[in-house]
């Protein structure tokens, strides 16, 4: 991104190197946290001795913030979000914040309004719609 270009995410403008990173939802990096906790339990007798009061605080706000706990949901959750052409940006934000409606939803995320490719109402209120049945019965 230029130095005259002023970052704004309403309109994706978040930068290149934002743009072309992947982003972790929560639920998903609570996932992979959740798996390192159990490898360096395994590997120490004293686990404690191997966690980090940074780990151990991440793990606590990711775990207390996902809106998914299960994996097959938080895959789903990807694959579902995913359809919609999403930013990774926009995807996460829709992902750990599970807007209820089209409005919450463009509230949150202006840019899936804004860019060129901007979803309709029925479009969002689909993917919403799909995203409630995966918490409904996870």
């Amino acid at each position: 991104m230029s130095g005259e270009e002023e970052e704004n995410a309403a309109e994706l403008k978040i930068g290149d190197e934002f743009l072309k990173a992947k982003c972790l939802m929560n639920c998903e990096v609570a996932l992979i946290l959740e798996h390192k906790y159990e490898q360096l339990q395994q590997m120490s007798e004293d686990p404690m001795n191997q966690v980090s009061q940074v780990f151990e605080k991440s793990l606590q706000y990711v775990k207390r913030f996902s809106r998914y706990k299960n994996p097959d949901a938080v895959r789903q959750v990807r694959e579902i979000l995913s359809r919609y052409q999403l930013a990774e940006f926009e995807l996460c934000v829709l992902g750990n914040l599970c807007p209820e409606t089209v409005e919450e939803a463009i509230a949150m995320v202006p840019s899936i309004k804004t860019r060129g490719r901007a979803h309709d109402d029925e479009a969002i209120e689909k993917m919403l719609n799909d995203l409630s049945l995966i918490k409904k019965f996870e």
